[in-house]
């Protein structure tokens, strides 16, 4: 159940490729999940303002005029690059709080699905194939991207059931498996100030490590520290701005695999989404170890 692919460049020469090389391995692991699909992407950004991923409930939404809204509101111009029934909006960092307050307060059906300087985030229900050529996913360049198949088993089948989850800036996770504690941890952190938009059990996850890096710690620390709070069987693979990591539970029941190059590294739930990667048959391919934290980061 679920499909999982990632690819994180070392050499920038790749960068432009980015979209089209992700847009190949999401569409190898349609079978694995039909229900929907999404991607986040990390690509250009500036140090003065974040990236707003919103999502409509369709293409016709007119994000100009929510982008002229809010220029008005924050009293300074916002991009807006519209992109189907998604758009990306820049709004200065420090006014982020006060945009997704007035996007809210619209109820006109749109949501923040993610934010970050560098990140944007994609989902909707549809097979992979199709959803990547939807957001003209083959065009897109960036450093690294993570991307979901997914077969329903938490959760209702709708956009917002999607991954990847999103609960921190330029933070994503996407989960292949299922977490039997999912409902208490929701209660411990929404007591701990955090809020859920779904019933989802990545989404639990996804705000896990979001609440663990607000207390001080690394990702790869927050990862450790959910080897002894998350009870089910998965496997997570997690962006932040500019790192990528890989954990299994200490069963290791569901499927990965991981390839290196001098230029990438690769993760698939099968090795025939890494099949058409540039270098591939040079690569060191190895199935990652169970309880095992595996991270790369660009210096």
């Amino acid at each position: 159940m679920c499909g999982i692919v990632g690819l994180f460049l070392k050499n920038e020469a790749l960068e432009p490729s980015l979209g089209k090389m992700m847009t190949t391995m999401l569409a190898t692991m349609c079978e694995r999940g039909p229900d929907s699909a999404g991607f986040a992407i990390y690509g250009g950004g500036d140090d003065v303002h974040v990236k707003l991923t919103v999502r409509a409930g369709s293409a016709a939404y007119d994000f100009e005029a929510l982008a002229g809204k809010l220029s008005d509101a924050l009293g300074a111009p916002v991009p807006v690059v519209r992109h189907d029934t998604h758009a990306v909006l820049a709004v200065p960092k420090e006014a982020e709080q006060k945009a997704r307050d007035l996007i809210a307060s619209l109820g006109d059906g749109t949501r923040v699905i993610g934010a970050g300087t560098r990140m944007e985030l994609y989902k909707e229900v549809g097979r992979p194939d199709a959803v990547a050529r939807q957001f003209k996913l083959a065009d897109m360049a960036g450093s690294h991207a993570v991307a979901h198949t997914r077969m329903a088993t938490e959760s209702a089948v709708n956009p917002g059931g999607a991954h990847p989850f999103s609960t921190g800036r330029d933070q994503c996770l996407v989960h292949n498996g299922s977490l039997s504690n999912h409902n208490s941890l929701r209660r411990e952190l929404k007591q701990a100030g955090l809020q859920f938009e779904t019933e989802n059990d990545t989404e639990v996850a996804a705000s896990y490590l979001t609440w663990r890096m607000r207390e001080g710690e690394s990702l790869g620390d927050a990862l450790r520290h959910s080897l002894a709070d998350l009870d089910g069987f998965y496997t997570f693979v997690v962006a932040t701005e500019d790192g990528f990591g890989v954990l299994r539970d200490p069963i290791a029941c569901k499927p990965a695999i991981l390839a290196e190059t001098e230029d990438y590294v690769a993760f698939g739930s099968e090795y025939r989404a890494l099949s058409g990667l540039p270098g591939i048959e040079k690569a060191k391919v190895w199935e990652p170890e169970p309880a095992t934290v595996y991270f790369w980061k660009r210096t």
